[in-house]
């Protein structure tokens, strides 16, 4: 299948009106290509680009909602396992806890029908654990290292030395 959109439906969406303007150029003008025609959603990222082509997922038909939240989360996945990071590696690569790999790999598994709704809900509530735990991690860490600097400078001061 196809992801397709129409002119209508972007209305329908608010697009960006910019945006929208540069897609009915591109396609030869809305009343030469018709409001209600299919566009399929690869050729607004040829014409458009990748974010505007992100945005179009919202407007398609009723018919196609399932196969566009299955592509979205197949990609979401891809780009989380593949996205190339600077110096080597991927993105997974700076996943250090086993909760945010697995929300990922459930994430997959459920968009090509083999874990349940309960299994990706599970998955994501140990994913967001994970992301609270780091989170608490760095700020602890930031607070004891900048306490660390701040005791040094200030037995610095005590010993006769500047700051």
């Amino acid at each position: 299948m196809i992801l397709t959109t129409t002119f209508r439906l972007l209305k329908q969406h608010d697009a960006c009106s910019e945006r929208y303007a540069h897609l009915a150029k591109a396609l030869g003008g809305v009343r030469k290509y018709g409001a209600d025609t299919p566009i399929p959603l690869w050729r607004i990222l040829e014409t458009n680009g990748r974010d505007d082509t992100y945005w179009a997922f919202r407007a398609v038909p009723e018919d196609q909602v399932a196969w566009q939240d299955r592509i979205a989360r197949l990609h979401t996945c891809d780009c989380a396992c593949s996205t190339p990071l600077h110096g080597g590696g991927v993105v997974y690569d700076l996943l250090n806890d086993a909760r945010s790999r697995n929300a990922i790999e459930v994430a997959e598994q459920y968009a090509l029908g083999l874990a349940t709704p309960q299994e990706l809900a599970a998955a994501w509530a140990a994913a967001g654990d994970a992301a609270w735990a780091a989170a608490w991690a760095a700020a602890r860490d930031a607070a004891w290292a900048a306490a660390r600097e701040w005791q040094t400078a200030n037995l610095r001061l005590w010993l006769g030395g500047s700051r």
